[in-house]
């Protein structure tokens, strides 16, 4: 049973979103670690990169399959997890503590539109 945090939000798309004031941290989930396999390169954007919700950040590759990542909000990359350059798999490691990049939100409002853990379960289920 892949583990979901209760205090994230999340995209259908199996990014997870941490808004703390205007900052939102953005990695993937649990489930799609899981689903990948070990992961051996992560694509991320450059700092200072507009982000769009819905939209390509970046990618995921793995052993098995690459996976595009999708934004879940708006705004501008003010970090990326520049340990992930080196070390993609510490993201199978622990994918909530090996955040993939930090966006400083242009509409918070976005958040709302995104699944609670419930519903990210749900997903996760079928």
């Amino acid at each position: 049973m892949s583990k979901i945090l209760d205090d994230l939000r999340y995209a259908d798309s199996h990014e997870w979103v941490k808004l703390e004031g205007d900052i939102a941290t953005i990695g993937i989930t649990d489930y799609a670690q899981h689903a990948l396999g070990s992961i051996v390169y992560v694509d991320m954007p450059e700092e200072g990169d507009e982000v769009t919700a819905g939209e390509e950040f970046g990618a995921v590759e793995s052993v098995k399959a690459a996976s595009d990542l999708i934004s879940p909000v708006s705004g501008e990359v003010v970090e990326i997890n520049s340990a992930l350059e080196d070390s993609p798999e510490l993201v199978n490691e622990d994918a909530f503590s090996n955040w993939i990049m930090k966006v400083k939100v242009s509409d918070p409002s976005e958040i709302d539109a995104l699944l609670d853990a419930a519903a990210y379960a749900k997903i996760c289920e079928e």
